[in-house]
């Protein structure tokens, strides 16, 4: 017997995913996690028999409810649906989805707007940092047309601004986890660094890259995957992450 869940699907960013309403899913989180693989049609590569869109960052999930803190007016949980594993990752915060549910709670009524600009609290329960988001409401309602421009998007939008607190080292500990502005592994210089999101960021020259390939082109490169793969899994554990070979994070980037 199949059980409706009422979610909303929305873009945030560059980023797209389903929003749920925390009581609107199971509290147990195995089962919470198979309804989320099963809304996203996990695991499968075009996730066809979901509303997923067979990459990352379309098959993302977003759990919104009142906030347990006095400080913030709105809980938000980041959920990772992995497309092509039955997999669900609550290890890293999404920015991009954050855009999303400051206007998912207005419409919802968790929180009333605020004259033409309403500012929303929001305490990122992934890594218990807070940030606010101003969402445009002229007239009471949430407003989405506009015309801010970001690459990666076409066309236009509202812009949704975000303002976040104190996310410096919010997942391993310091900006800067191993004390150090410059690492190196397997004889590539990195940088890992934590300011709301564990990266790791290396000079593409470094890789025999310029930086200016493709997605395609590097998803095709199966020797560079695999030395990014293994400074990735040595880079988890300098930055206080512990084993990542089954997490999202630290975030690689050329």
């Amino acid at each position: 017997m199949q059980t409706a869940i009422p979610a909303c699907q929305m873009r945030g960013g560059t980023s797209k995913g389903l929003i749920f309403l925390a009581d609107d899913l199971p509290n147990d989180t195995q089962r919470r996690d198979q309804v989320l693989l099963a809304a996203m049609g996990s695991p499968d590569l075009r996730q066809i028999d979901g509303v997923g869109g067979a990459h990352p960052l379309t098959s993302k999930v977003g759990v919104v409810s009142k906030s347990t803190r006095s400080d913030a007016d709105i809980d938000y949980l980041f959920l990772q649906v992995v497309v092509d594993k039955a997999e669900v990752s609550d290890s890293q915060n999404c920015g991009n989805i954050l855009a999303a549910v400051g206007p998912f709670a207005i419409e919802k009524g968790l929180v009333k707007p605020q004259g033409d600009l309403t500012e929303i609290r929001i305490h990122m329960v992934n890594t218990a940092n807070l940030a606010i988001a101003q969402v445009q409401t002229p007239q009471g309602k949430v407003n989405y047309e506009g015309t801010a421009r970001i690459d990666g998007v076409p066309g236009t939008a509202a812009p949704v601004l975000l303002d976040f607190l104190d996310t410096a080292g919010s997942s391993c500990g310091a900006l800067l986890p191993t004390g150090r502005a410059c690492d190196q592994i397997d004889g590539v210089h990195v940088t890992c660094i934590d300011n709301g999101m564990p990266v790791v960021l290396i000079a593409a020259q470094d890789l025999g890259k310029t930086g200016y390939e493709t997605p395609e082109e590097l998803e095709a490169d199966s020797q560079l995957k695999s030395r990014v793969e293994s400074i990735r899994l040595q880079a988890g554990s300098l930055m206080n992450l512990g084993d990542v070979s089954k997490q999202t994070v630290p975030k690689m980037s050329l």
